[in-house]
């Protein structure tokens, strides 16, 4: 189960990321985190951005939603997203 913590009208939860992978996707989790794997490349944000509209799209919110709350250049990173959110999230790692 992703630890989630709930703050006011968003939700935050932890993503590990794996950059230049075959193909976009949710695979999971593994000790709390979410695990995200994008195709970008982690230069210049790429590999931020993917996870942005990644999860945007799977958890079916606007991207300027999905903030990534520190640790840009991090592999496991805090994330928060509107609150209505966290019921799809829960769906996405079953």
């Amino acid at each position: 189960m992703i630890a989630v913590r709930r703050d006011g009208g968003r939700v935050s939860f932890g993503v590990r990321v794996t950059p230049r992978t075959s193909a976009n996707a949710v695979a999971g989790e593994r000790d709390r985190v979410l695990l995200v794997r994008v195709t970008a490349a982690a230069a210049e944000g790429a590999a931020n951005r993917a996870v942005v509209a990644l999860l945007a799209k799977v958890l079916d919110v606007a991207p300027s939603t999905v903030e990534i709350q520190a640790g840009a250049a991090a592999r496991t990173k805090p994330v928060s997203v509107p609150a209505e959110a966290e019921a799809l999230l829960a769906r996405v790692v079953k």
